[in-house]
């Protein structure tokens, strides 16, 4: 038995590379078929490729947030100007503004073609949303920090915070909620009872997700995680400072199309600011990673399951985005067109669903006493 296909955690790299696949797919279409099917291959994956850990049990709140998502999307558009289209669903009593609020309707007629439009907006958010907690249920958040570049540490460090949040305040509404469940108290009768029952969920949640914050802070702070030496320091701000100048002006440069000293049709300033820039970004990134000193016990190995799964991701892409047909991509809402998948799409979502076979399970199974 190949040893990469052993149960062991994936690289949280490869997951959240095939996250953000499935999210630019996701992204680049408005078939709602399409969205489903790529929500229904990260729950696939999720479930099957999750392990027991904290992290892994927020994956719920994501689908949550994304129902709330669509139908708050749908909600909007029936109260603000549902009335875009010629094919009248209902027609809603219409709440009058004053003058000077011109362009807004309260209600009135609900179309068609309004809903369908804020189904599929809501869908693509609701789609992008689902994935990304997928990868934040899969990949461990610390594994995530400890595998990224030096010069990136302290940034990557914000970012696992700030990403583990959801999970840190679903684990904490989870041990709130059975805390509840032992002590078993009287049903609430009247909606005073039935607020004070919120309140005592909402408020120790929140506390215990704030002292568990404040102590990855001080365990963090305690550990040595920043910069030392502020020479490394000035240095790196000002070859990032010189970075943002030359690639700004370069920017500039391409969008007003100035004119350019060209050599067999190379345009030789604009490639100049660009290496420049590239450059100084490159030495600024490598003298920022010689300040921070840190070890990794036991790292994960990147190996050929980690390398299909980015790979997946990337087909559904590639497969959504310049294989598929626009027509179907984008289908038409009025006149209105049912939705399908042609066979590109079937292979995009053939591919998004392949890493809950490809890859490793998390841990080995338990066996029954």
């Amino acid at each position: 038995m190949l040893r990469s296909a052993l149960p062991r955690p994936l690289h949280p790299f490869a997951w959240w590379g095939y996250a953000i696949g499935l999210a630019v797919a996701a992204s680049s279409t408005t078939n709602p078929l399409l969205l489903a099917g790529l929500i229904g291959a990260a729950i696939v994956v999720a479930m099957s490729r999750r392990g027991s850990n904290p992290w892994a049990n927020s994956f719920a709140l994501y689908l949550w947030l994304a129902v709330f998502i669509v139908v708050l999307r749908v909600g909007f558009r029936i109260l603000f100007g549902g009335g875009d289209g010629p094919t009248v669903l209902l027609t809603l009593p219409e709440m009058p503004l004053p003058s000077w609020v011109r362009g807004i309707r309260l209600l009135g007629p609900v179309s068609l073609e309004a809903v369908l439009a804020g189904l599929y907006d809501g869908l693509r958010l609701a789609t992008i949303v689902v994935c990304i907690g997928a990868a934040n249920s899969l990949a461990n958040p610390k594994k995530l920090l400890a595998s990224l570049p030096a010069a990136l540490y302290e940034l990557g460090t914000i970012m696992v915070v700030a990403v583990s949040a959801l999970p840190q305040l679903g684990e904490s509404l989870q041990r709130v909620v059975r805390a509840r469940r032992l002590r078993r108290g009287s049903a609430a009768r009247s909606r005073r009872d039935r607020l004070r029952a919120v309140e005592t969920i909402i408020v120790p949640v929140l506390s215990d997700a704030l002292e568990r914050s404040l102590a990855l802070a001080a365990s963090m702070d305690v550990r040595g995680y920043g910069r030392s030496g502020s020479g490394g320091r000035r240095r790196t701000l000002a070859l990032g400072l010189g970075a943002i100048g030359l690639l700004t002006v370069w920017a500039f440069r391409f969008l007003a199309g100035s004119p350019d000293v060209r050599l067999a049709g190379v345009p030789i300033v604009s490639v100049a600011l660009a290496a420049a820039g590239l450059g100084c970004g490159v030495a600024a990134l490598r003298v920022a990673g010689r300040s921070v000193r840190r070890t990794q016990y036991r790292p994960i190995r990147w190996r050929w399951p980690e390398t299909l799964t980015v790979l997946c991701g990337a087909t559904a892409v590639l497969l959504v985005t310049a294989v598929a047909e626009p027509t179907v991509v984008f289908p038409a809402i009025s006149p209105f067109a049912w939705p399908s998948l042609t066979g590109p799409l079937l292979l995009a979502l053939a591919a998004a669903v392949l890493p809950a076979t490809l890859t490793p399970p998390p841990s080995m199974p338990k066996v029954a006493p």
